[in-house]
């Protein structure tokens, strides 16, 4: 096959590579050991508290099959993934119970995030994303 050609030059297909998620948490009960104080889960999810706070990047949903449900950025990470967990508009409110692990990938670049989250979405077919779905089943 011919390579495309663009203005004399031959042009590049870009490579992206997804990074390995920052943080990993699965749902889980606490075992309360000694004067441990109890957490409170939110959907299950004991360990939301590792999840950074003040940064920006990727969000991660998987089920127990490892499938990924949805893949989502945000530019405050705990905060995101709680408001998934909790409100009434998240995308994934009526999935809540297949959701099973949560990874999220640091990306303060709002750009990269943009770039990362449409790859993400359409080489791994997030199953209820709707928006910025390119491929078709």
């Amino acid at each position: 096959m011919e390579a495309h050609k663009r203005r004399g030059r031959e042009s590049k297909l870009i490579s992206i590579t997804i990074p390995n998620p920052d943080v990993t948490i699965i749902q889980r009960e606490q075992k309360i050991t000694g004067d441990e104080a109890p957490i409170k889960p939110i959907n299950g999810f004991i360990d939301i508290h590792e999840i950074p706070r003040d940064k920006g990047g990727l969000i991660l949903f998987y089920n127990k099959s490892d499938e990924l449900l949805f893949g989502g950025k945000a530019r405050k990470l705990r905060q995101r993934v709680k408001k998934h967990l909790e409100d009434n508009v998240s995308p994934v409110k009526n999935h809540r119970n297949e959701i099973n692990k949560i990874s999220v990938i640091i990306v303060e670049d709002p750009m990269e995030r943009e770039i990362y989250e449409t790859y993400i979405i359409n080489t791994l077919r997030a199953k209820y994303n709707v928006d910025k779905v390119f491929y078709q089943d």
